[in-house]
């Protein structure tokens, strides 16, 4: 033995101290990681088979081990931390089950698995594919000087009150992370744009720098951040392997019986889970940006940087346009759907009848299991599930589902026919849209004639009306259409002309498309409509139009096929909603053939969009190197997963992990576990970028903080707040090497860590926050199923 060190201790260090050495040699990182895992294991084998590396293990034949486990404490219970005075035996080999050369072979297998499970055809893949398209979606709206125009813009709005550029550097960094979730491109955009204006305006250097270098941060946090998509691709498989181990420890059969409900968790779900603690961080930021101006208005002044609005708006007709209509739009929805005016009119019957209602927790099972369950879920639960599975027993058991015939699926139409609500839906919802635009067009431009945004409304409110009339739940789609065709060009018609008012103004023309393009893709994604790699390339594309419509705007050019192409997908939507577009069925009507043939035309001519913008944008020398970047960090990223799996399986080959988790496991309450994680996280986060973390030390600890009573989306929302707040603290956090590199030469390097202390310790304050009202990360989830 060597100091007196176990051999597992060892070879950890070892693992340890070749890898900030690689790291810190300069070595590109990925590179750097997989030949640590290399070196390590050749210095360890060597030394093992030296005999130096002595492992002093449990002896599993002692009569005290044996009593403990006759004790009914499970073996996986029993480690050398947990009972220390346990009979050991020294093996000669830290290796188990076999010598170096036989670890090597597990290694090299171990590997060759897992670049095929998580790389090549894995599950994971197709949510990885997001992470390529975040990243060229980020770069370029990045290169094509939107960053820019939302910085002069939101300057100008928020610069006259105290402290005002402050604030708009903190609602840019929140766009920009909705939009890029790249934080070095963030820092570094804002570092460009930003800071000088701030230094000419007698900002302070600490505050021009800490909000700078806290606001770029927020694209680790705020969705789609590509921390949240990679941490989702690893904590759904440690969740759902960590609860069936736990389930079976306890002893149940399954995760889903002790828990009582499916142990998963998805990507989309922690962007859920993510929304309400950025935006809380971005506030918190804002909040201390004002009030520092506050306390030290000469170090915060007050800027008039011109108005965005080019037309004078008093306050009443403000009152009137922007709050009053918008809120009675709203409400009034929400009252009709209430009183079943707006509502569903769908009258899709199933085949099959429902399955009967089972208990909220199985209680079909044996003690030991059943004692588990009642400390994790409390006695009440365990008696309400016990009632309600009695209830369903005296019912005859379990419902199952059966065939329905042709007259109770009659029935069954006629009953949902009569139900349905008079005005749809989907119309109600296009009808306050509309309205919001017609609403604020008029309040930004008052003087205007308001005739033609009053035809558009008459046209809303007569789409109402023959919706209400004329148009019921069996009505086809063609009927429709032709039914809606005058409503439909009256309100197109007001919004046509809204549009031209709103786009006067600096401030929507600005914020509006981008605006658009978050909500579209955070939307589907946060709605459940579709995954996060089908909304990612949602936002590629989007990316690519919005900047080929800015370029061509800047050469003085028409946009007009880019503005007609974003048409033909809006028209698109609408056309799969509300048409049958299957043709591959035995009969196929009239009015599907021509809803296809014209769904078909409009992807057509937006495909043709798509390409003519990345023309646009290729001629103009913006998308090659975009393409490149994305190349280039998209590779980083594989490369880093490739070369962490081979160090995890190195550590995994002479018991290290094992060794880390009995340690973790050895505390009697998890909370202390996971402060220790977490603790070890936020250090780990001076020297290692968030992937290193992610893909060497989460696979680790994960068994152990996603094997507990904590919930999955909260444990992970913690992680990535942790470290946004490592990458923030000096002296090694990287947002302010970022920030270094790009300061001019009055500020420094102490200017930019006198500033980020009051922003690192919100950050702490927004952790005690999450860690003692975990509801903050869970609410939106549960509101949206």
């Amino acid at each position: 033995m060597i100091f007196g060190l176990d051999g597992v201790e060892i070879g950890l260090i070892i693992v340890f101290l070749l890898l900030f050495s690689a790291i810190l040699s300069g070595f590109p990182v990925a590179f750097a990681i997989g030949g640590a895992g290399v070196l390590s294991f050749g210095v360890i084998a060597a030394l093992d088979s030296a005999g130096l590396l002595i492992h002093q293990a449990i002896d599993t034949g002692s009569e005290a081990y044996n009593a403990l486990v006759a004790s009914g404490i499970p073996a996986k219970g029993i480690s050398v931390f947990t009972h220390p005075d346990l009979p050991r035996v020294a093996t000669e080999s830290i290796f188990p089950d076999g010598s170096a050369q036989d670890a090597l072979k597990r290694v090299i297998a171990g590997i060759t698995n897992r670049i095929n499970e998580r790389v090549i055809a894995g599950q994971s893949i197709e949510t990885l594919l997001a992470v390529l398209m975040f990243v060229l979606m980020g770069i370029v709206l990045e290169r094509s000087k939107i960053a820019n125009d939302l910085l002069t813009t939101m300057a100008r709005v928020f610069g006259p009150l105290p402290g005002g550029l402050a604030v708009s550097i903190v609602v840019v960094g929140a766009f920009l992370a909705a939009s890029t979730g790249i934080v070095g491109a963030t820092v570094v955009t804002m570092g460009l744009l930003a800071l000088p204006t701030m230094l000419r305006n007698n900002y302070s250097p600490e505050l021009a720098t800490g909000v700078i270098a806290a606001s770029g941060t927020l694209g680790q946090i705020i969705p789609p951040s590509i921390v949240i998509v990679l941490l989702g691709t690893l904590a759904g498989d440690l969740y759902s392997s960590a609860q069936e181990s736990r389930a079976q420890l306890a002893g149940c059969t399954d995760a889903l019986t002790y828990l009582g409900e499916p142990a998963v968790l998805s990507v989309g779900t922690l962007f859920q889970a993510a929304l309400l603690p950025g935006i809380l961080l971005a506030g918190l930021y804002a909040a201390y940006a004002f009030g520092f101006a506050m306390l030290n208005p000469s170090k915060a002044p007050a800027v008039e940087l011109g108005s965005a609005n080019n037309e004078p708006v008093t306050r009443g007709e403000a009152f009137t346009w922007y709050l009053g209509v918008p809120i009675a739009l709203i409400a009034g929805t929400m009252l009709f759907a209430q009183v079943n005016i707006v509502g569903s009119q769908s009258t899709t019957i199933s085949s099959f009848s429902d399955v009967g209602e089972s208990a909220s927790l199985r209680t079909n099972v044996d003690e030991p299991c059943q004692q588990a369950m009642i400390e994790l879920h409390g006695q009440e639960a365990w008696d309400a599930a016990v009632a309600e599975q009695q209830a369903i027993d005296s019912a005859g058991g379990a419902q199952e589902s059966t065939r329905r015939t042709d007259d109770e699926i009659s029935d069954l139409r006629e009953q949902a026919v009569a139900d349905a609500a008079p005005i749809g839906t989907g119309l109600a919802i296009l009808a306050v849209i509309f309205g919001l635009i017609l609403s604020i067009a008029r309040g930004i431009s008052p003087s205007s004639d308001p005739t033609p945004l009053m035809i558009g409304a008459g046209g809303i409110v007569l789409g109402l009306i023959v919706d209400t009339l004329f148009i019921g739940p069996l009505s086809s789609s063609s009927a429709t259409v032709l039914a809606m065709a005058l409503p439909w060009a009256l309100t197109l018609y007001g919004c046509y002309h809204a549009m031209l008012r709103l786009a006067q103004n600096e401030l929507l023309r600005v914020v509006f498309p981008p605006l658009i393009l978050i909500v579209a893709v955070l939307g589907s994604i946060l709605g459940g409509i579709t995954n996060p790699t089908p909304a990612a390339a949602l936002g590629a594309a989007g990316a690519i139009m919005l900047a080929a419509y800015r370029k061509l705007k800047d050469e003085d050019r028409s946009p007009k096929v880019i503005i007609w192409s974003t048409l033909a997908v809006v028209l698109l939507i609408l056309v799969g909603i509300n048409f049958d577009l299957r043709i591959n069925t035995e009969t196929v009507s009239a009015e599907s053939w021509a809803a296809f043939a014209f769904a078909n035309a409009l992807y057509l001519y937006a495909l043709f969009g798509l390409l003519f913008s990345c023309w646009v944008l290729y001629r103009s020398g913006v998308l090659t190197p975009a393409v490149r970047e994305t190349a280039k960090v998209t590779s980083m990223v594989f490369t880093i997963l490739i070369a962490s799996q081979l160090l995890n399986l190195v550590v995994i080959s002479f018991g290290g992990e094992h060794y880390i988790q009995q340690f973790l496991r050895s505390f009697e309450d998890p909370a202390t576990a996971f402060i220790i994680v977490m603790i070890i996280l936020f250090i780990l986060g001076f020297v290692l970028d968030f992937l290193e973390i992610i893909y060497i030390v989460v696979p680790i600890v994960g068994p152990v903080i996603y094997g507990a009573h904590f919930d999955p989306k909260w444990v992970t929302i913690m992680i990535a707040v942790n470290l946004q707040t490592s990458f923030l603290t000096p002296p090694f956090g990287f947002a302010l090497f970022y920030l270094r590199g790009v300061a001019p030469k009055e500020v420094t390097t102490g200017h930019i860590y006198r500033g980020v202390i009051p922003f690192v310790l919100i950050q702490v304050f927004g952790l005690a926050l999450l860690w003692f009202f975990p509801g903050i990360v869970t609410i939106i989830p549960d509101l949206i199923p």
